[in-house]
């Protein structure tokens, strides 16, 4: 069986591998990742980033500004933490070069659900990947590099073997102490082994937890003794003691300290002598236990405000290197995040109808920003995912303009993805008969749920408004060119045609020339042309047409350019496809009867309807939902 063989080939290659001393030595000349650090075995383990120049998107271009963007494939499904990430990876990049991170405690700081745990979990699976080499038998985990004395074997190890001297600086543990002394100081007595850092054997990875405030101490970081083996040593035997403790086993590795600032102080001093000096004091009188690796611990905002304003915690909020992990405030991203958790579950088969995620996308970004100054919030949250307003709201401000003026908190508060993702769990599952999900039924659940939260008065009515003043009225507008669309058979060459025959008149016209059509042999005057043109711009009320036809005609002149002398396609102007289609759709008396799911007046009438409800299926629509969807359309269109 492959997968078999496939576990017994991954078992095989991560077992551990013994060596002397001297082989150790010979392999650090060849491999400087023998001696490396966990700083340094983390950014390997992450790898080489893709750079994407954003100037080549222009989406991307809008949202950072041009700049180039480090992509890290380890990171790559962790849409819209571009941002943290990159702080993340530079506190391990300037730790590995021996700069003042590497005795920093590296913070994931953001509110519930933002993603802090997930960033967590996989910096652990990545130390997993990168192998280290400790002295066999060492219960700490110690590198074979802390026998050496500093002061003087520093120098002919840099010299032999390649080692930079910054390496020496650790001690050895009270064990290796004990054991040197049995070997009668000879050093070659003791063994290397390769080791990979393991979550499932505590083996360089550990997490801690808070316990009780009364009952937690720092035995939970350091260890304690092992009252069974005092029968056989003396309480300060360094083999009496139980080397359990988060940092004795993260040793080389990573400590991950869940909800760090929920615990007590007095746990906590252990990580100050162990991050800044290497190294940390037991709870017996035996000589200090080192500690060459990463602590990471992370908590949501409400404990780090209590935590940093005592200020009997000032020796601690210098040695932390904080990294803000806010929720996703970009629309697609947000989008990309749910299809993800879809994807993982068994809802990955059932249909979800167009725009269902992305309005709860919407929603869950639009509570998460800061009211904007004389600007629309929707406008923010539009141009926040790169999109260009310049057309559709001159009020609209840039992207730095609106992150400027929301200040660096933005993001760390409103509704979180779990939330998020409770809800789309009960839309796909809302319809006793079909596990399915649509925009209708997704703004009923959000509505009550909503009310049920209890959230405060004022921001209970802040998201009501927001699914009934922005979400409801823009999925209105989107069902109905659906709809449409749909009704419309040949809809894009329909499109193609009007746009063909308005750039030819106002081409016309703007020359002051009579135009002949050539199928019909009719002759257009200015006035004529001037009737024809208004036809198409009406529906659309421009207030400038005159202005509007020199606009379409350029465009089109300098887009023929590069076409091949041949028209654009009709949707490839915003303006004019919004004019097209307000023509197209402006008499929608013809489409009520073909929607309707009424008893049809004739066999025609049934095909019409037959076909337009299986080319709305081929959009990605059930039939129950698009009876449900025209139905909400034609009720909000009377409404309205």
């Amino acid at each position: 069986m492959d997968v078999v063989r496939n576990f017994l080939a991954r078992y095989e290659q991560t077992r551990e591998e013994e060596m002397s001393l001297e082989e150790y030595l010979d392999l650090c000349k060849r491999e400087p990742l023998a001696y490396a650090t966990a700083a340094e075995r983390m950014l390997k383990a992450i790898g080489e980033p893709e750079m994407v120049d954003t100037r080549h998107d222009a989406r991307l271009s809008r949202i950072f500004g041009n700049k180039m963007v480090r992509i890290y494939p380890a990171f790559k499904d962790f849409y819209g933490l571009e941002e943290p990430i990159e702080q993340v990876v530079s506190c391990f990049r300037h730790a590995a070069q021996g700069l003042e991170e590497k005795k920093q405690i590296l913070y994931l700081l953001g509110p519930v659900g933002g993603g802090k745990s997930s960033i967590a979990e996989r910096l652990k699976a990545l130390m997993e990947q990168v192998p280290f080499y400790a002295i066999k038998g060492s219960p700490v985990n110690e590198s074979p590099l802390g026998l050496f004395n500093n002061a003087e074997d520093a120098p002919i190890l840099e010299a032999q073997y390649g080692i930079p001297q910054r390496y020496l600086q650790r001690i050895m543990s009270p064990w290796a102490v004990k054991r040197l002394e049995e070997f009668g100081g000879d050093i070659r007595k003791f063994r290397v082994v390769k080791r990979y850092p393991s979550i499932l054997k505590q083996c360089g990875i550990a997490k801690t937890e808070p316990g009780d405030e009364n009952n937690q101490d720092i035995s939970a970081l350091v260890g304690k003794i092992d009252i069974r083996k005092l029968e056989t040593f003396a309480q300060d035997d360094p083999d009496a003691y139980s080397y359990s403790g988060g940092l004795c086993l993260a040793n080389q590795g990573l400590l991950e300290f869940v909800e760090m600032f929920k615990a007590p102080i007095k746990v906590l001093h252990p990580l100050l002598t162990a991050t800044q000096e290497g190294n940390f004091k037991g709870t017996e009188g035996f000589g200090a236990i080192p500690f060459d690796g990463i602590v990471m611990a992370h908590s949501n905002e409400s404990e780090w405000k209590a935590f940093r304003n005592n200020k009997n915690n000032e020796a601690f909020l210098d040695r932390i290197y904080i990294v803000k992990v806010p929720y996703c405030l970009r629309v697609t991203e947000e989008v990309k995040i749910y299809e993800k958790l879809v994807r993982n579950s068994s809802l990955k088969d059932a249909v979800c109808a167009p725009g269902t995620l992305k309005m709860m996308a919407q929603f869950s970004v639009l509570t998460r920003l800061k009211e904007p100054e004389n600007s629309s919030i929707f406008s923010k949250m539009q141009i926040y995912d790169g999109e260009n307003l310049k057309d559709t709201d001159p009020k609209a401000k840039s992207f730095q303009e609106y992150r400027d003026y929301a200040g660096v908190d933005e993001g760390m508060t409103g509704i979180s993805t779990r939330f998020a993702f409770k809800i789309i769990s009960k839309v796909f599952n809302f319809d006793s008969t079909e596990v399915a999900a649509n925009p209708v039924h997704l703004m009923y659940v959000l509505e009550q749920q909503i009310e049920r939260e209890q959230f405060p008065a004022e921001t209970e009515q802040k998201y009501l408004s927001y699914i009934k003043e922005h979400l409801s009225a823009r999925y209105a507008e989107f069902i109905g060119k659906e709809i449409q669309t749909a009704y419309l058979e040949s809809y894009s060459e329909y499109g193609q045609n009007i746009f063909d025959r308005y750039v030819t008149y106002a081409d016309f016209w703007i020359q002051d020339q009579e135009f002949r059509d050539t199928d019909t042999g009719e002759i257009f005057d200015r006035a004529s042309l001037n009737a024809e043109l208004e036809k198409i711009e009406k529906p659309a009320g421009l207030s400038n047409p005159k202005d509007f036809r020199n606009e379409i005609v350029n465009f089109v002149l300098r887009a023929r350019a590069s076409n091949a002398g041949k028209n654009p396609v009709w949707t490839s102007y915003e303006k004019l496809r919004t004019v097209i289609e307000k023509k197209m759709f402006s008499n929608t008396e013809d489409l009520l009867p073909v929607i309707s799911f009424n008893a049809k007046a004739s066999a025609d009438e049934q095909k019409k309807h037959e076909d337009f409800v299986n080319r709305m299926v081929e959009k990605g629509y059930t039939h129950r939902q698009v009876r449900l969807l025209c139905e909400w359309y034609l009720r909000v269109r009377k409404s309205s």
